[in-house]
């Protein structure tokens, strides 16, 4: 069977999170062929691999959301103008009326310039529509060109070669979904939507937030995440999420509940089963472990300040900073800075780690999120026995309490999202009470023997792929189990 993970800005690029999980499934089915398609924002990150791939990693490809033009230019004075069929295909996505995305997917496999396309006379008709419709209060020429600054990512996304495989497994919906579900109209290939965090929620909460898009146009980019989503659930054999929030979204945003599968994280527990424990001089400290990348969603910011305040009542703490800090280098930089200015002592930037080098010499992990789905790092935590304190985002609540039949108790402490008060607190807390610390500690360790464990996962995955591959391929399915 050849799989390939469609995955955007993470895998193979970037450690930690969602690529850490495509690395360990990659690992977990040795007997499967997987090609990795992955969506980067150029080609200056072409091939700056942080990862070494598996040897059942067969191939890499890339897609660009920011590229330069390789389509044809027409001759002078022309731009690149279709038929009634993909004409009213294009019109359809644009003012999002009963999209017809096969259409639009068979249009982008001519041979065509992206930038003609945007500057044509086809496009500019739609959007002219599309803001007599809904928009003439703004001004047209900014309206143009905004419509144009949101299609361009899609469209070099649409000319993508795609890769051939049996079944295609997205990390997320976004542009990710955008191309698993082509590869599904072109091959009737099998599609699996894996979200971790709720990609067009996550991206909605960003544009709500950002200063770069203003007023009505926020509403514009954040319906065009919906509606990629919604392409992605709808072609879809399966979506899975790791938790029952995770899917009650899900269905919020148009997914069919028949297709969903709450499917948890899990990790390899071994890997933490005699890591080195406190140096000499680690014992001098309470440590507190956060695993993280320096980026602004992962809050580093309030996490310092509310070490500083807790380091007021609890000298001995140490906060160790462990990740890699050249993802948002401008914020890294700040986060450096605000350490100094704060004139902090024990504050210390690994960059990046070998988690288990380190998780050992923790008294505790913190994660202050502002968006999460099921974090790695606190099942790391828990099979290392590591307490943990960590915002109320994604499943962190049910990690930290237990859900359903889940009566083991607390395995740390659950803040509000930017609540330095609490941080500080819940930091003083475990430091001052180290029997609370250990029974946390054994508690998490339980739960994520129970519940989260890579081999769980393993299962249920070669599950689903034996399933999704039978229902798209039964002819080959059985010729497969007849050999076998």
């Amino acid at each position: 069977m050849r799989i390939c993970f469609v995955a955007e800005g993470c895998y193979p690029y970037v450690v930690g999170g969602v690529s850490g999980w495509v690395h360990s499934m990659i690992k977990a089915f040795p007997e499967h062929e997987f090609v990795i398609l992955s969506i980067i924002a150029d080609r200056s990150q072409s091939a700056k691999f942080a990862y070494e791939l598996p040897e059942n990693v067969v191939a890499v490809y890339e897609a660009y959301l920011g590229d330069y033009d390789w389509g044809k230019k027409p001759k002078t004075g022309q731009r690149t103008r279709f038929g009634d069929k993909y004409y009213k295909a294009l019109r359809s996505i644009i003012m999002n009326n009963n999209p017809d995305w096969d259409n639009v997917f068979k249009l982008f496999e001519k041979d065509f310039s992206v930038d003609d396309l945007l500057m044509g006379a086809d496009f500019l008709h739609i959007v002219q529509e599309f803001y007599e419709t809904s928009y003439t209060q703004i001004n047209f020429a900014d309206f143009l060109w905004t419509m144009r600054s949101i299609y361009m990512p899609l469209f070099l996304i649409l000319k993508t070669p795609i890769p051939k495989a049996d079944i295609y497994h997205c990390v997320a919906t976004g542009y990710a979904g955008v191309l698993g579900a082509m590869a599904k109209s072109r091959f009737n290939c099998g599609l699996i939507v894996s979200e971790h965090g709720i990609y067009a929620r996550e991206r909605e909460e960003e544009l709500i937030k950002a200063t770069w898009v203003a007023g009505i146009y926020k509403n514009i980019w954040i319906d065009q995440f919906k509606k990629m989503a919604v392409l992605a659930y709808n072609k879809s054999d399966l979506v899975t999420s790791l938790y029952g929030h995770a899917r009650e979204l899900q269905i919020e945003l148009g997914c069919n509940e028949s297709k969903i599968m709450i499917t948890a994280n899990g990790i390899d527990m071994k890997r933490f089963a005699n890591i080195p424990g406190k140096t000499e001089e680690d014992k001098n400290f309470i440590n507190i472990g956060a695993i993280l990348r320096v980026t602004p969603i992962k809050d580093v910011k309030t996490m310092i300040r509310a070490f500083a305040f807790a380091k007021q009542i609890v000298p001995k703490l140490k906060l160790w900073i462990m990740g890699p800090t050249d993802e948002d280098e401008e914020y890294a930089k700040e986060c450096f800075e605000l350490v100094e200015i704060m004139n902090l002592a024990d504050v210390v930037f690994t960059g990046r780690i070998n988690v288990t080098e380190y998780m050992g010499r923790m008294d505790m992990t913190l994660l202050t999120s502002i968006s999460e789905g099921q974090p790695l790092t606190i099942l790391e935590g828990f099979a290392a026995k590591k307490p943990i304190i960590a915002t109320d985002v994604g499943n962190c609540a049910g990690l930290i309490y237990g859900e359903g039949d889940d009566k083991l108790g607390d395995a740390g402490i659950l803040t509000h999202i930017m609540n330095t008060e609490e941080l500080a607190d819940a930091m003083i807390d475990l430091a001052r009470n180290p029997e609370k610390r250990e029974a946390m500690g054994e508690v998490g360790y339980e739960r994520c023997k129970a519940k989260y464990q890579i081999a769980q996962m393993q299962e249920t995955y070669k599950d689903i792929y034996e399933r999704i591959y039978k229902f798209n391929f039964p002819d080959k399915a059985k010729k497969k189990n007849k050999e076998e």
